[in-house]
């Protein structure tokens, strides 16, 4: 089902699977905002997870010890949204598991991750999860300028979310209930929908990209291989890899080692950005922006999401990037590590 934007997307799959008032969502706390966002849409509250220190995703370990709590408490989840960040796949299977125990449905955020694959499988088969979102924003390994898509093996779900983003509205004659038979009702709004429909322009252009998926991401692994053995040398840590997984490699994420480094993050990150290498940081602690703060969030709720926030600093990192950018690359990081 395409939509004009993964966060719209986000937000019909909660409200698909029947997130509303009283129910809880949790999520990662390293992610972009609508990863959180879609639940308060919703009417829903919001937790999160902290991640594995690891891969940088959902822990499944600390999931399932706030589940274990949220049981005796009765206010267990009604979803969870791992997010594979960077691209790296999430451990769908051990989320699975703890759904069934628990009672949960998953949304999987692949908004990082078309192309990547999960114990040799696609990501977004459905085999783990209820729902997986795809991202085609500007700045994606698949872009239509704008867009998302959702994509479901329980057809029920996805004639509602067929519904929810173009009004409510239905043509199905399936779906219409009756009237005067000399009254033309030729369309009905069935539930209360959105105007998230994806244009023909942007679907034109993101099938066009979709026939180079596979060189696009194959690309991205020869360059980050690339990196692996040019930051070897220096005291960052570089992305690790499960080698039943294969990341899409979105984002290339190098985290550095204070305890060997006489520089902040911040004065590495400043360093790279007057060398005009066009570094950032994915993410900031979503509980730590200023909007959920105000709900009670603090600094400190998930120890592992803050020593990564502190640490990180995601490189340029596309298909199209030269080799003689990527040096360039690389000798700015040890510059500005060594000055």
């Amino acid at each position: 089902v395409a939509v004009n934007s993964a966060t719209s997307a986000l937000h019909i799959a909660c409200l698909a699977l029947g997130v509303g008032q009283c129910d809880s969502v949790w999520t990662t706390p390293i992610s972009f905002v609508a990863s959180a966002n879609c639940a308060l849409y919703c009417g829903a509250t919001v937790d999160f997870v902290d991640i594995d220190p690891r891969t940088y995703n959902l822990s499944v370990e600390r999931l399932a010890e706030k589940l274990a709590v949220a049981e005796k408490t009765g206010q267990l989840p009604k979803v969870v949204i791992p997010v594979h960040l960077c691209g790296q796949p999430c451990d769908m299977a051990g989320i699975h598991e703890l759904s069934q125990q628990y009672g949960f449905k998953i949304i999987e955020d692949a908004s990082h991750a078309i192309g990547g694959k999960y114990n040799d499988e696609p990501i977004g088969n459905g085999r783990y999860s209820n729902i997986t979102v795809f991202s085609f924003h500007p700045v994606k390994i698949i872009t239509s300028g704008e867009g998302g898509m959702l994509l479901t093996n329980d057809d029920s779900v996805a004639q509602q979310l067929r519904l929810l983003r173009s009004h409510g509205i239905s043509t199905r004659p399936a779906d219409m209930q009756p009237r005067p038979p000399q009254e033309i009702w030729n369309y009905q709004q069935i539930d209360l929908g959105f105007n998230y429909r994806i244009t023909d322009i942007q679907a034109a252009l993101g099938l066009s990209q979709m026939q180079r998926l596979n060189e696009f991401v194959t690309q991205r692994h020869a360059l980050a291989q690339r990196y692996d053995q040019l930051l070897s040398a220096l005291p960052v840590i570089t992305p690790w890899q499960h080698p039943d997984n294969y990341s899409a490699y979105h984002l290339y994420v190098i985290r550095l080692k204070p305890q060997e480094i006489n520089k902040t993050q911040r004065q590495v990150y400043e360093a790279l950005r007057a060398a005009e290498i066009l570094v950032n940081l994915h993410y900031i602690p979503i509980y730590r922006q200023p909007y959920y703060e105000k709900m009670g969030f603090k600094a400190g709720y998930c120890p592992q999401a803050e020593q990564y926030y502190a640490e990180a600093i995601s490189i340029p990192l596309y298909p199209r990037l030269s080799i003689a950018e990527q040096d360039r690359v690389v000798t700015a990081i040890h510059k500005a590590i060594d000055a």
